[in-house]
């Protein structure tokens, strides 16, 4: 006859295989600014200052540089300087 304590040993062993066998996914991302989408944050802020500037800011092509250039130059709307490439004149 089996002991208690050499199924509870068995059971253990088990689960213990299974565990180790099952599939893990892991997708790492490296978060910058603390988990923050700075590409989201970069067109949320062309956004922004074509509300404030409306036909006087190009916001697709703020948009367009937020994208290419990775969030890495995010707009400032009072800042003039961070928005001048994409500020037009209207006649």
């Amino acid at each position: 006859m089996v002991s208690g304590k050499t199924v509870f040993l068995g059971v253990c062993l088990l689960v213990f295989v299974v565990i180790n066998n099952a599939p893990v996914k892991a997708s790492p991302q490296i978060e910058l600014m603390g988990g923050y989408d700075i590409i989201g944050i970069c067109i949320t802020n062309c956004a922004q200052c074509k509300k404030m500037y409306g036909a006087f800011f190009e916001g697709h092509l703020c948009a367009e540089a937020c994208v290419q250039f990775k969030g890495k130059t995010i707009p400032d709307c009072e800042d003039l300087s961070s928005i001048a490439p994409f500020l037009n004149k209207m006649n």
